[in-house]
């Protein structure tokens, strides 16, 4: 099966995408300028046609590119992985009108997209949203749409920690259209970037990657912008993260393979106490320690990526474990490969440097470590309760 064992035809594509990252995507992300979106490697990675197999490929698939991206460039794998977080839930829930005016440029490279759900009071509690969607009135105080017509909506309120901001061109926003329904009352909308009273401003983050903050003053939107259906917009929004979840996981396996791989060839020729490091049996068993934690995350993000793709039951928990076990598991190995390779792993430039300040964040975002924690034990008792 995949999820244990990858057919030759995955490795060979796997060896492929290493290749390229290292040899066409490194030397664009080098160009780019920490904290600002990347066009030419977003574009290099629509050529290639990365982006285009965001849409045309399993969960599985997926993850394979983003673990194989990740050994050699984080900088590609982020772009890559962040225009498929903006633009599926339009690939998923769009009308044919949307789908054609976005897609197509996301594919190539030529349009950025972004997920715009974390709010400053609602980062890992994502049914606590306040961003407010207020129906739209006109000055004499009457609707402006007619009852039988298209919903009218004015978007009031920020949005905060959402890569790419403020540079994409367009955003998946989510926002409050009904009030106190908590998770019932949330709906989707695609949001161009130059709609009037949409701003924004970056953000200084320990990832090199573009994050920033969004703030809307009665930004006009209407049916047309609505993804899904309105009041239904937090399905949409777990739709998306069941299927990234896990590809978060393989995002982390790539950086603590990459950290493993510095480590064996350090600690094989490093000269240490009459011998080389690797002869040292607590330097030995450490990193034993480390290729085992490694492997055993990556069978567990296959798993639940296959799972995904086969439409099998508890999708929800086996992604959060996979992006539980896997991001634990990366923060570990880099930590440890940093340890063994001592003060030159610190140099600003190093790819343990790099790597130290990448593997945080992944532990943060789309849903903290203690988020899938409390998933994974809602969907056990969930199964416990259906039990006859």
């Amino acid at each position: 099966m995949p999820a244990f064992s990858l057919e030759p035809d995955q490795v060979a594509r796997c060896a492929e995408l290493r290749t390229l990252a290292a040899e066409r995507l490194r030397p664009l992300a080098e160009k780019g300028e920490p904290g600002h979106v990347n066009r030419p490697l977003v574009a290099e990675l629509g050529r290639l046609g990365l982006l285009d197999r965001l849409f045309s490929s399993g969960a599985l698939d997926l993850c394979l590119m983003r673990e194989s991206l990740a050994h050699s460039c984080t900088e590609a794998e982020t772009a890559l992985a962040l225009q498929g977080l903006g633009a599926h839930p339009v690939h998923a829930h769009g009308t044919p009108a949307q789908r054609d005016r976005w897609l197509p440029g996301v594919r190539e490279g030529a349009v950025i997209a972004a997920f715009a759900l974390s709010e400053p009071g609602a980062g890992s509690d994502a049914a606590a949203l306040s961003l407010r969607a207020d129906p739209d009135h006109d000055p004499a105080g009457a609707p402006s749409a007619e009852a039988d017509g298209p919903g009218r909506w004015r978007l009031t309120g920020e949005k905060c920690w959402i890569s790419n901001a403020p540079e994409a061109d367009f955003y998946t926003v989510f926002a409050r259209t009904t009030p106190d329904a908590g998770a019932r009352g949330v709906t989707a909308f695609l949001v161009p970037a130059d709609r009037p009273g949409l701003t924004g401003t970056g953000l200084d983050m320990l990832s090199p990657h573009p994050i920033g903050a969004l703030r809307f003053d009665a930004v006009p939107v209407t049916a047309d912008d609505v993804l899904g259906e309105p009041d239904r917009g937090f399905k949409v929004a777990m739709g998306t993260l069941n299927l990234f979840r896990p590809s978060v996981g393989a995002f982390a396996l790539g950086m603590a393979q990459a950290a493993l791989d510095a480590t064996l060839a350090h600690t094989a020729r490093r000269d240490a106490f009459g011998g080389k490091l690797k002869d040292l049996q607590t330097v030995a068993h450490q990193v034993a320690e480390m290729a085992l934690r490694t492997e055993a995350a990556r069978l567990m993000v296959y798993a639940a990526a296959t799972a995904y793709d086969e439409g099998a039951d508890g999708v929800p928990k086996r992604a959060a474990m996979a992006k539980l076990l896997a991001t634990e598991t990366a923060q570990y190995v880099v930590d440890a490969a940093v340890q063994l390779h001592g003060a030159r792993a610190l140099h600003r430039g190093h790819l343990l440097e790099h790597l130290y300040r990448e593997v945080r964040a992944p532990r943060v975002y789309e849903g903290a470590s203690e988020v899938q924690r409390g998933i994974i034990a809602k969907e056990l008792y969930a199964t416990l309760e259906a039990r006859p």
